[in-house]
């Protein structure tokens, strides 16, 4: 499959520090992709030198096949970037930014494409409205309407639920995913990590502006999560019981790998004469995954 996005051994230094450090990665045309990481990772930076805001110091970035620096024009119009901050100009309705958006790519008569936008994101409504009357939600609404105008192959999406309602949220990946499904090739960046497990297919972690894990979801998960017994009990559980366990809050977790060891574990557990007053199994999580990942461990490329 064609690459969306191909970045070859980007690099960018700012004074002392290295934001990138020799960055390879390529994004199959129609993927959902995460790009995840710890505040100053480089995510945003990464981002800023796709849409052509960042020069890198080295290497080279094609959106679509189209080179960020020797081609910006063209490589700017197969990219539409939600900002993570709140960035709008006050003077105009919601309406008439995406019209003077459109005009910034040539697209005219582009009121057709604008109301399907403006319906799926809830903003109809206010299509009318000034942006400076509008709610943090809505005005963020308004960001990913603005990114989608000019109706990109590739987005990228820099948080764009940070601080929004539930219902944004739904609205929002609801529409993400039909994109997708249409052959949208869609980046994430997110803090939500139940987000990022439950939209993306694959996923790159970014540690100090360098990949330190890259893989499928699935593989993350099964590789550096595990299954949790998780249970109370009516009294404290012996210590060789807890080899490898932990307990946090009256709740005991004693770690498996593979279901056949849930019956010796409470086997276990009755033995030595504790009884169980709840019991739950904790499945593995990309927030496990991250957490490991960011404390050094290892997890390659797939």
């Amino acid at each position: 499959m064609s690459s969306a996005i191909r970045i070859e051994q980007v690099s960018k230094r700012f004074g002392s520090v290295q934001a990138l450090d020799g960055v390879e990665l390529e994004i199959a045309q129609g993927e959902f992709f995460g790009l995840l990481g710890p505040n100053g990772a480089g995510k945003t930076t990464l981002i800023s030198a796709l849409a052509g805001l960042v020069r890198p110091d080295s290497g080279r970035l094609r959106v679509m096949g189209k080179d960020v620096q020797a081609d910006y024009r063209a490589a700017r119009r197969q990219l539409g970037v939600v900002p993570q901050e709140l960035v709008f100009d006050p003077f105009f309705s919601v309406r008439e930014s995406l019209q003077i958006q459109s005009g910034y790519f040539g697209i005219a008569d582009n009121e057709a494409w604008i109301d399907e936008i403006l319906e799926n994101l809830g903003l109809t409504s206010k299509a009318d409205a000034n942006m400076r009357m509008l709610s943090g939600g809505m005005k963020r609404r308004v960001l990913v309407a603005q990114a989608l105008v000019h109706r990109p192959p590739v987005i990228v999406l820099d948080e764009p639920t940070a601080g929004v309602d539930v219902e944004l949220r739904q609205t929002l990946w609801a529409f993400i995913r039909r994109l997708n499904q249409a052959g949208h090739t869609i980046v994430l960046t997110t803090h939500y990590l139940e987000e990022a497990e439950m939209l993306c297919n694959r996923i790159a972690m970014l540690k100090a502006g360098r990949i330190v894990a890259l893989d499928t979801t699935g593989n993350l998960l099964r590789r550096f999560s595990t299954h949790s017994l998780r249970l109370r009990t009516d009294r404290k559980m012996p210590a060789e019981l807890l080899a490898g366990g932990t307990e946090s809050g009256g709740w005991w977790s004693l770690p498996f790998d593979t279901f056949d060891q849930v019956e010796g574990l409470l086997a276990r557990v009755r033995t030595a004469g504790c009884g169980i007053s709840d019991l739950e199994i904790g499945k593995p999580d990309l927030e496990e995954v991250f957490v490991r990942v960011m404390q050094g461990q290892q997890a390659g490329q797939g």
